[in-house]
């Protein structure tokens, strides 16, 4: 099937913190904070960035679908307080935000606060939460009407945190929210594609084809920390699945946009997915039983 390639920004809706409130509950030591190991160029990281689905993406995608609000596409909120490493912290983090956007798009606002508590409980252990203005953000969360203002919002939090991490060397802990965001937002997707068949889902899903290859390679520069190792196992699991997905590309006309107050060039480009139905239930199972591994660390 052929589909139009759009690109997105990110939009990091999970990380929201009360500004000025520190919690003694949940941290982490110095040195469990400072274990980047390689510096990633900002290009190459902003590329990677760009091209994540955001996680209001995804459920918006499935809502389209008329694929009614369920629980059961959410991770639960027990057990924060045996986080106590900064890998735990960062890739729960991650996760727990895509399920926020997923309840801001089908407006479940009183569970959203529940999860915005928890996420702020993360951040403040992570010590990131000076970053992200709580009141406005909760405010967008739990209001009708406003992800435009939600997404931009979010995306210049994680700016301002992905900056203050890559300057203390700590973008390990900006890679694993990113790796947390997509396994979570795959798993979303890819549960509602066990249930129906839908062209327009199986596409998005194996457009994630490339996305996993560059997170891999992201992942890939902290590979000397056991943990890290582990985790590209497991993501190099769900790409063996994905290596059965050919994308091809029709390139289109450039278009001029306006971005950061500059006028930038963008190629447009038409994608052409093939994905099995075998191919498909193979990202299905691999992404489910990833996805449940690190919600259970």
């Amino acid at each position: 099937m052929i589909r139009r390639s759009v690109y997105f920004l990110i939009t990091l809706t999970l990380l929201f913190s009360c500004k000025g409130r520190q919690r003694d509950d949940l941290s982490v030591p110095g040195a469990e904070l400072d274990r980047g190991e390689i510096k990633i160029s900002v290009q190459a990281m902003q590329e990677i960035i760009e091209n994540v689905s955001s996680p209001i993406e995804m459920a918006s995608l499935v809502k389209e679908l008329g694929v009614p609000f369920s629980n059961n596409y959410l991770s639960k909120l027990d057990d924060l307080d045996s986080h106590s490493t900064s890998f735990n912290m960062a890739i729960t983090l991650g996760i727990l935000g895509a399920d926020l956007g997923y309840l801001n798009v089908y407006e479940k606002t009183g569970t959203s606060v529940n999860y915005l508590s928890s996420i702020n409980k993360l951040s403040d252990g992570l010590k990131i939460s000076q970053f992200f203005d709580f009141n406005n953000l909760k405010r967008l969360a739990t209001s009708n009407g406003n992800l435009d203002s939600l997404m931009f919002l979010s995306v210049h939090s994680f700016n301002q945190m992905d900056n203050y991490l890559r300057e203390t060397d700590r973008s390990n802990l900006s890679a694993l929210m990113i790796a947390g965001i997509w396994i979570e937002g795959m798993f979303l997707t890819t549960q509602v594609a066990s249930e129906r068949t839908d062209e327009k889902l199986s596409d998005f899903i194996g457009e994630q084809k490339t996305t996993l290859n560059n997170l891999i390679v992201i992942l890939k520069n902290y590979g000397r920390d056991k943990q890290f190792s582990d985790l590209i196992v497991d993501f190099e699991e769900i790409k063996s699945e994905f290596d059965h997905v050919k994308i091809s590309y029709i390139m289109g006309e450039p278009m001029a946009v306006e971005k950061d107050g500059m006028l930038t060039v963008v190629q447009q480009e038409t994608s052409i997915v093939e994905i099995s139905r075998d191919t498909l239930q193979g990202i299905i199972n691999s992404t489910l039983k990833v996805r449940n591994k690190y919600l259970m660390m």
